[in-house]
């Protein structure tokens, strides 16, 4: 066996790289680089579940970051049992082909209670009076000591919110270094997430791009050069690429306008009430599965949606299927925008009865993503010292709302989870090892198979 590393670099694409990335760039030119055809949805749960087990979201079931658990009435997203991924994994597989295989699975999602022997992922500790604390699951439970002892808290709000920045990535890196030093995995997996952040503030055009290419490339270069010396294998691969965006559709108001979705009021504030509603989206960047609860309302519902400015297009049983997202996750349809628009969860027709916690980074309780998480409010003039002074609050016991987060959908400038061409717009597939990347694109249902030859080829 050979041992093997694999950098998942969040949002990186052909069109990326350059003088800004010569890290990288060396690795692609020593070895081989491929486009990589992603799945739909382009959303990181669903494509890294691809990634570990090779098959489509109509196999593994993770048909978006989160979707509607219909038999508790709740919308749920991100969360972290792999059991929610059906379908045998990388490290699975190669244990069968030998039993001393071990893997290292180090902040990819689904990375709790899964068969991988070692995991890093972040868990924040939330107390009962509202207060989160930033913290990590590992497994071995006794490896989360020993990385917080060497490296210090695992900074969890620079990972996501307005706060989010290279730290959190460099930390990880750290983390892969020493368990690679330390465990000497057979495989490891490690999540890099510093693109992610301002491609989908600023938007991939934007110049200060080329600082963030720097930074990443940067850790990159050290943990590739790191692991090539000690004879590892390399690859480098992305999830999707972000395109530029310059509206949003809110498609869950328009839901409502017609009388489908409904909600229930809280203490003057509006909460979505899936179970009672007709129809309601999971909105999921750009795309949204949408939850018919009448089958002979389906028509309608689509009909509508297809209706709305910034919807490209809407899959229906047959659409899904042909997509590979024909599963009992799914929504009765999936509504997809042009690639200058995303959508919004936002349910709520006016702000002052909006949810409290929408203006703040709640990843858990929000029925869908939200990107405007990574904007503080300009409304606060003062932002570390508010922030600052709620915390202050917080650890005196008093309970008190984070609300730094604005309602301003429009700030946000980049956006992904269609599928894009032509495909140096898309993800990437580097390797070290050019003998093993023969095909002019690479699947994303063959990173599983192609990962297994690095190892064993």
């Amino acid at each position: 066996m050979h041992r093997t590393v694999v950098l998942n670099v969040v949002g990186l694409t052909g069109e990326l790289l350059g003088d800004a990335t010569p890290n990288l760039q060396r690795l692609a030119r020593e070895g081989a680089m491929r486009p990589l055809q992603t799945v739909l949805p382009a959303v990181t749960c669903t494509v890294q579940s691809t990634f570990t087990t090779g098959l489509l979201p109509s196999d593994h079931g993770c048909v978006a970051n989160g979707w509607y658990f219909r038999d508790i009435a709740e919308v749920n997203l991100w969360r972290q049992a792999n059991q929610l991924v059906a379908g045998e994994k990388i490290w699975e597989a190669a244990r069968r082909r030998d039993p001393t295989f071990t893997c290292a699975k180090l902040f990819w999602w689904y990375n709790m209670y899964s068969s991988a022997d070692y995991a890093v992922t972040p868990r924040p500790i939330y107390w009962a009076d509202g207060l989160k604390l930033p913290d990590i699951y590992t497994e071995p439970a006794s490896l989360r000591d020993e990385l917080v002892f060497r490296l210090g808290e695992f900074p969890l709000f620079n990972f996501w919110g307005p706060n989010a920045d290279i730290r959190s990535t460099e930390w990880i890196a750290r983390c892969a270094r020493h368990v690679y030093d330390t465990r000497r995995p057979t495989l490891t997996l490690v999540y890099l997430p510093h693109l992610d952040y301002n491609l989908q503030r600023l938007g991939p055009d934007h110049p200060a791009i080329k600082d963030d290419l720097r930074a990443v490339d940067a850790v990159c270069g050290e943990l590739i050069d790191h692991v090539r010396k000690d004879g590892a294998r390399v690859i480098v691969l992305s999830e999707y690429g972000i395109t530029p965006v310059s509206g949003v559709v809110h498609i869950n108001r328009a839901l409502r306008e017609q009388g489908l979705l409904r909600v229930r009021i809280e203490r003057g504030l509006e909460k979505l009430d899936a179970g009672a509603s007709d129809a309601f989206a999971v909105a999921d960047h750009q795309v949204a599965h949408v939850y018919v609860r009448r089958p002979e309302r389906v028509r309608e519902v689509r009909s509508l949606l297809e209706s709305l400015p910034g919807v490209d297009f809407v899959l229906d049983a047959d659409g899904k299927r042909s997509a590979g997202l024909d599963h009992p996750r799914s929504g009765e349809l999936v509504a997809v925008s042009r690639e200058d628009r995303w959508f919004s969860y936002y349910y709520w027709l006016d702000d002052e009865k909006a949810p409290e916690f929408a203006r703040t980074v709640d990843i858990h309780r929000k029925p869908g993503y939200d990107p405007v998480e990574l904007f503080a409010d300009p409304a606060l003039r003062v932002l570390p010292a508010s922030v600052a002074w709620r915390l202050l609050k917080k650890k005196l016991g008093f309970r008190y709302l984070m609300d730094v987060i604005p309602l301003e959908p429009m700030l946000v400038r980049g956006s992904h989870g269609r599928l894009l061409g032509p495909l140096e717009r898309g993800p990437v597939f580097m390797s070290s090892l050019d003998s093993v990347v023969l095909a002019e694109t690479v699947h994303a249902t063959d990173v599983a198979e192609m990962v297994l030859e690095h190892v064993f080829g």
